[in-house]
């Protein structure tokens, strides 16, 4: 599909050897219809876009964004992310890497690594990997050694021996966190990486959060250090 402004559903990748195609997304049914008055009252704006204003705006974007084109919405989150990055390793078919890539999306992320494999499943994201920059990265050293050039400090999210607990962690205004991958959690290579490694309290029985439950409490954590209440 050529049309960059439906936010439609797409056919899903071709599948790697063994793996299956991954489904189209499910059609989204909430937004707004067209313009209403006409195209006589259509708003005298470089940002809009005349096929959304006529034919109307079902995209999964927040109401300031409707009718706008994509690379104008792109434009104004440009003007207004966050410092924070977030990183994930992609070894296997993780669905959960979707969910991450929109969760960063919510909360203006600079930018999304993506470790490992460059195809990755992109139902969970609903189309917000539109709207934010992504980067690929070989293996854990190509990752780290960006960060290194960037002078980028690496947060890893696990809990494991030795890490710091969210709430006593006193976040870095520029960083990456890292997450891996959901049930092996992060590589030992990405652990041996960071900077720190920052572990979400838990009080009941089950080991680990779902890593993007654990991305989403990561992220609003940080937000919750540095980031103004959005106007």
């Amino acid at each position: 599909m050529d049309h960059e402004h439906a936010d439609a559903p797409e056919p899903g990748e071709p599948a790697e050897p063994g793996e299956p195609a991954e489904p189209a997304e499910p059609v989204l049914t909430h937004g707004v219809g067209p313009w209403p008055g006409g195209e006589s009252e259509w708003p005298d704006d470089p940002r809009f876009d005349p096929e959304l204003l006529r034919d109307g705006d079902r995209r999964n974007v927040v109401d300031r964004y409707r009718y706008w084109r994509m690379d104008a919405i792109v434009a104004d989150l440009d003007e207004r992310r966050h410092a924070f990055h977030v990183a994930i390793e992609n070894w296997q078919h993780d669905l959960n890497i979707g969910s991450i890539v929109r969760t960063a999306n919510a909360f203006a992320a600079d930018t999304v690594h993506i470790i490992g494999r460059r195809r990755w499943n992109k139902r969970g994201a609903m189309v917000t990997d539109r709207y934010q920059h992504l980067q690929y990265h070989e293996d854990v050293a190509a990752f780290a050694a960006w960060a290194h050039e960037a002078s980028v400090p690496i947060i890893a999210i696990d809990n494991v021996p030795g890490s710091v607990p969210i709430e006593a962690f006193d976040w870095p205004e520029r960083c990456v966190l890292l997450f891996g991958q959901e049930g092996p959690g992060s590589t030992a290579e990405a652990l041996e990486a960071a900077d720190a490694i920052v572990e979400i309290t838990q009080y009941g029985s089950t080991r680990s959060l779902n890593a993007s439950a654990a991305a989403a409490i990561a992220m609003h954590s940080w937000v919750l250090r540095w980031a103004a209440p959005p106007a």
